[in-house]
């Protein structure tokens, strides 16, 4: 994942607070969260102090991106102001980007991954 853009003193949240409240966020067909799933491909900081997530979905054709959207919206909305999803489509997203946390937690759901 690229880093995102350093903030200024008492201004921007981190990109680890970032990725944590992103945790939150949990794919509806799978039961893991996106991050863990590498869905997330970047984040960074435009010249308007909004923040822009690069990130993917399971396949270009899954219905459930509006549901994602509106997770990361709940899970962002008290720490930034403006934020945009920048729905990214290459490199294709496939399970080598799942990290192992998320691995295991596909396990525990039952996924033979």
């Amino acid at each position: 994942m690229t880093e995102a853009t350093e903030a200024p003193a008492g201004g921007r949240p981190s990109q680890e607070e970032i990725e944590e409240a992103l945790m939150n966020v949990i794919d509806p067909e799978l039961g893991v969260n996106i991050v863990d799933l590498g869905l997330l491909y970047g984040m960074r900081w435009n010249d308007d102090n909004a923040l822009i997530l690069d990130m993917t979905l399971t396949t270009a054709a899954c219905p459930l991106q509006d549901v994602i959207e509106e997770q990361v919206a709940q899970n962002l909305e008290m720490m930034i102001d403006e934020w945009h999803v920048n729905w990214v489509w290459m490199p294709p997203w496939g399970p080598e980007r799942i990290t192992e946390d998320g691995r295991d937690q596909m396990r525990a759901l039952g996924f033979n991954i």
